[in-house]
């Protein structure tokens, strides 16, 4: 009987880097050495990140594959190898520790993956940040992807901006500038925006419908959290959905502890884009009801800049912001998460 797939969280690479030969769940259409799906990806990423094998991309990705940031997608296995190697160039002695690998799927459909990951290492390149600052950052992030067959074929990156920023010494509000000056984002000015789909024309948002199984649903708490907390602007329901010991890790290196930390966050964003709406893209889950779960949900918030806060005075300008969360849950509770979107690209998007 196949053992149980490779749990990321917590593991020492060591383990990682062999994880022997027998197969952990069915791979068809992957390399023999790969044992299950979390195997795949860090070691990929670690072949490809940690021992410069660049080139191996083109193996382990779709000639026609798409990669989806807040600054752009782009097209093709190209766009992805010319990243890789101006990252590396701007951080050529960093190390990258993964932290969590959250999948969904099999290998006739195709495979969904979330990995959670960390470099740590010195800014010692030229790069988009400009010269070297010859300080050590930590750069956290996640990439969602999608693969069949030994390849990837859509992708959706998300980095921890602010913080590089911050930790390289850089001035936020004049990258942004930069990157205004420099054009390339002039397509944001251009992009349509229809109504904000939270309300139901004049009416309230729309009521979750009761979940249909006995006993807890892990994808039912997780989706009916975000659009009561989020759409309805129910943020007492904090207290019903998490943990009094609750510990939020967020970007630009923010912790938040206990439920009333989170709760103000929440409000804030959302006095800052009144008109916010939360709507969940895609949604994983490993666990069970004993043991609690680990959670990978991708999200979309959209927004008009109606209100004062972290971005400054209002500009009444609309963004669209992709974000990843992973979480634990025991025993009908938030306990623990992770959440990341790109906040220099929200910046990016009120000035420009």
């Amino acid at each position: 009987m196949p053992q149980p797939t490779t749990n990321v969280y917590q593991a020492d690479i060591s383990r990682l880097m062999n994880p022997g030969s027998e197969k952990r769940q069915s791979m068809h259409g992957f390399e023999d050495q790969y044992v299950d799906l979390p195997d795949y990806i860090v070691r990929i990423t670690h072949k490809i990140w940690e021992e410069r094998g660049i080139g191996l991309i083109y193996d382990y990705y779709n000639n026609n594959a798409i990669v989806h940031t807040d600054y752009g997608t782009t097209y093709g296995v190209e766009p992805v190898v010319i990243s890789t190697l101006q990252y590396q160039a701007a951080f050529p002695s960093d190390k990258g520790f993964a932290e969590d690998v959250i999948w969904s799927g099999n290998d006739v459909d195709g495979f969904y993956s979330s990995h959670r990951w960390r470099n740590v290492g010195p800014h010692t390149g030229y790069s988009i940040y400009g010269a070297p600052t010859w300080r050590q950052v930590m750069r956290n992030g996640f990439a969602d992807c999608c693969v069949r067959e030994n390849r990837i074929y859509e992708e959706w990156v998300v980095r921890d901006g602010l913080s590089m920023l911050r930790q390289m010494g850089i001035d936020p509000k004049q990258h942004v500038a930069d990157l205004v000056a420099s054009g390339a984002y002039d397509w944001m000015k251009a992009e349509p925006h229809g109504d904000i789909e939270r309300l139901r024309g004049q009416l309230p948002p729309p009521i979750m419908p009761p979940k249909q199984a006995d006993g807890f649903d892990v994808e039912d708490f997780v989706r009916r959290s975000y659009h009561e907390i989020w759409n309805w602007r129910l943020i007492n329901k904090v207290e019903a959905y998490y943990a009094p010991n609750h510990v939020a890790h967020m970007p630009d290196d923010r912790e938040l502890h206990g439920r009333s930390a989170l709760a103000y966050f929440v409000t804030c964003m959302l006095a800052m884009f009144p008109d916010g709406a939360m709507g969940i893209d895609h949604f994983a889950a490993l666990g069970n009801d004993q043991d609690g779960y680990r959670v990978a949900t991708r999200w979309t918030f959209q927004g008009t800049h109606q209100g004062y806060g972290v971005y400054g005075a209002p500009t009444n300008k609309r963004v669209r912001i992709t974000g990843i969360s992973h979480h634990h849950i025991k025993g009908g509770h938030y306990f623990q998460e992770w959440t990341l979107f790109d906040e220099v690209a929200l910046l990016l998007q009120l000035a420009i």
